[in-house]
């Protein structure tokens, strides 16, 4: 009886979510442009929803993630708050900013694993219990609150000897600015803490949730330390061949798993709002002519074959780094074929596929830092060669 219980809930979960997009595959054949999107796997996920005047992409995309994870496993959608875990994040990157004099990395940046370990630490709360908008805005922006935090911390580095009396102060700003985290709350007539709505609603174990990356100055099949700047807690990451970052992103989207994609968008021909794609053109931008780099794309263009040479030289000179990171919930082709994939990002809906778009194979092989998937969706010859249990 459970077992037909649970398949019902979750073929109500899908309908309901499939009611609620603002964008179906459909609509995307209906947009005139140069490429023309057919989508073959699409995951159950949430609407989109905006980041605003923050620099949380790292939340808002892996907390979409952990909304597809529950639509995944039966549940119904449901809305978690981003800024509970941002709340729960900043004292802790205080700390560590401190002991280290201001050696280290403070701002609104961070990473998929900061969600996940404060939610081990701290548990979940939904968005309408804590929505981290505690003076009156309507959109985030969290411009004068970084300003005002990073200020304290670098007047208080530079006391001979410090006070106990920093972090309480530290705690009341984000207070201020953000709320406080509740302790307690009802939620569909239950009663939670942070803690139980983790284990008894949610029902997701932080302990799946893996970090993929693939370079060459570190040995493959190994750990190590992310060297980006928002890895500020440094948590190390899987390291795997080109090829088989490939392999785990194509099957999880083909098994149901959505997966977190961070890594650039600073390319110039990474045009998601305007154009709704990402593309690698065989032909590097410095390398075209004044009249290339004008001419309208009315077609889709050749593009670069991504080799693990290449993937490591633009990290190493910097053409890749750590900007931003998305939600990846589909995989798709255009008209002649090539690989695509669907992006959900948390820029608004006021892009060209309602805030959704197109990503290349190329473009995330190349671009990509890092991704975060579940680890039961990794291919099990790689999960073996990981030692992931």
């Amino acid at each position: 009886m459970k077992k037909v219980l649970t398949v019902v809930f979750a073929i109500f979960a899908l309908w309901s979510f499939a009611i609620a997009q603002d964008k179906t595959p459909a609509d995307t054949a209906k947009v005139k442009g140069p490429y023309q999107f057919t989508l073959d796997y699409e995951i159950p996920h949430t609407p989109v929803k905006s980041q605003a005047r923050t620099g949380t992409c790292w939340c808002f995309s892996t907390v979409s993630f952990l909304e597809s994870e529950m639509l995944r496993t039966g549940k119904k959608e449901t809305d978690l708050s981003e800024m509970f875990i941002v709340r729960k994040t900043y004292p802790l990157k205080a700390e560590y900013y401190i002991r280290l004099h201001g050696n280290s990395t403070f701002g609104e940046g961070a990473y998929s694993h900061d969600v996940i370990n404060q939610m081990r630490r701290y548990g979940m709360v939904p968005e309408s219990v804590y929505n981290g908008m505690n003076i009156g805005e309507k959109k985030h922006n969290h411009s004068e609150m970084s300003r005002v935090l990073t200020a304290m911390l670098n007047a208080i580095k530079k006391g001979r000897k410090l006070t106990p009396r920093w972090k309480q102060a530290f705690e009341d700003v984000l207070d201020d600015y953000l709320g406080q985290a509740p302790e307690k709350f009802k939620y569909e007539g239950k009663e939670y803490t942070p803690k139980t709505f983790l284990k008894d609603y949610m029902q997701l174990n932080p302990d799946d949730y893996v970090e993929v990356t693939s370079f060459t100055h570190h040995p493959f099949y190994s750990k190590f330390d992310l060297e980006v700047p928002d890895n500020w807690c440094h948590e190390k990451v899987y390291n795997v061949p080109i090829n088989d970052l490939e392999r785990i992103v194509d099957a999880s989207l083909k098994n149901g798993y959505s997966l977190v994609w961070g890594g650039d968008v600073s390319d110039r021909f990474f045009k998601a709002s305007k154009e709704g794609y990402a593309i690698v053109p065989a032909k590097d931008w410095e390398d075209m002519t004044k009249k290339e780099r004008e001419k309208k794309i009315t077609e889709p263009v050749k593009e670069k074959i991504i080799t693990q040479e290449m993937r490591q030289k633009a990290f190493d000179n910097y053409s890749t780094t750590d900007d931003h990171a998305m939600h990846m919930v589909g995989l798709a082709h255009n008209q002649t074929g090539a690989k695509f994939y669907y992006i959900k990002n948390s820029w608004g809906k006021d892009m060209k596929y309602g805030g959704y778009f197109y990503m290349s194979k190329p473009y995330m092989l190349l671009r990509c830092v890092a991704i975060m998937v579940n680890k039961n969706a990794i291919p099990e010859d790689i999960k073996n060669k990981l030692n992931i249990r």
